[in-house]
């Protein structure tokens, strides 16, 4: 048993004793003698020849022990150098921001300054003489443009397109519904038409399931990969029911609603309507079925550009469906 002490001893002595009191002596001599491997090789060399059965057992035990202690070790060295070379990258990639920070800085102080010469050319169109000063009473002056805007003449409209739709739906007539097709019927007819008009070939179940969602809510969405059919869906059936769909086509670059609605614009006094807007302008007139596409609405940020939608189609009035587009009315607008 005494033999077993004292490989006990000198092998965890070696780990403990050795290793770690070098750790405090010095932490380059300590891990040296951690990671010795030749010395706990000589030890157990030492020993070995003496070991009993149950002394074998101890010893593999302590043999364990250490692996497991050196392979902890091991691990802790390798997650602080991970760490390191992660923080070392972060700061990397800091200034390469920073960098880049500043090349949009510098693009910015160019595009003021294209800024400043444009407003320089709008208010000498505005009549202010050369000796006066560029950006003195601009506000002023383009009020003064604006009330000379004749709002009430026939021919001026600031909303063509809406302005338009006016006048082709001055005569419309409300369609004749069939209101004596059953569902299942519908459907039938419409997975007909598009295999037979349009060379499109539908499930008729998902068929079913896109039509019902039309009672379910005012928005659908439909998810899958590239080429299933997504777009061609609601683009068939906008011809079965003969108003062809509007497809708007999402950009990454959408940030607010002008991008579905449109924006006023100063210079020309006109609103810049979009096909969306032309489309649910549209829509007011007739009790078709109207749809638009937004077609890979996820590659810009949803609650940008759509939130006030999202929140008007919530309400339980359409009353209350309303959108805000210019904050002014003038007697033209349609």
């Amino acid at each position: 048993m005494s033999v077993l002490l004292n490989f006990i001893q000198d092998f965890l002595g070696q780990f403990f004793v050795s290793g770690f009191w070098g750790v405090l002596k010095g932490i380059g001599l300590g891990i040296a003698n951690i990671f010795n491997f030749p010395k706990y090789i000589e030890i157990f060399k030492k020993y070995s020849s003496n070991f009993g059965a149950g002394e074998w057992a101890l010893a593999i035990l302590c043999i364990i022990l250490i692996v497991a202690a050196l392979a902890a070790i091991a691990l802790v060295i390798g997650l602080l150098v991970k760490k390191y070379v992660r923080v070392r990258k972060t700061l990397v990639d800091q200034e390469e921001l920073l960098n880049e920070v500043g090349n949009l800085n510098r693009e910015v102080i160019k595009l003021n300054m294209e800024k400043q010469k444009i407003l320089a050319m709008k208010v000498s169109q505005l009549g202010l003489r050369p000796d006066e000063d560029p950006y003195e009473d601009i506000e002023e002056k383009e009020e003064k443009a604006e009330e000379e805007v004749d709002k009430t003449a026939e021919d001026y409209s600031r909303f063509y397109k809406l302005t338009q739709v006016d006048l082709a739906m001055k005569d419309y007539v409300q369609h004749d519904f069939d209101n004596d097709i059953t569902l299942p019927e519908f459907c039938e007819r419409f997975r007909d038409f598009a295999c037979s008009r349009l060379g499109l070939f539908y499930n008729v179940d998902t068929l079913r399931l896109f039509i019902s969602g039309f009672a379910a809510a005012r928005l659908i969405i439909l998810q899958g990969i590239s080429g299933t059919g997504k777009t061609s869906l609601p683009y068939a059936f906008g011809k079965f029911i003969q108003n062809d769909v509007t497809i708007a086509s999402v950009q990454p670059s959408w940030r607010d609603r002008t991008e579905l609605f449109g924006y006023f614009n100063e210079f020309t006094k006109r609103f810049n309507e979009t096909e969306v807007l032309k489309k649910m302008y549209e829509a007011r007139f007739m009790d078709d079925v109207s749809v638009i596409i937004l077609d890979e609405m996820n590659i810009a940020r949803v609650e940008y550009y759509f939130t006030e939608l999202l929140s008007i189609l919530e309400m339980p009035s359409r009353d209350e469906w309303v959108v805000s587009i210019v904050p002014t009315v003038w007697p033209t607008d349609p």
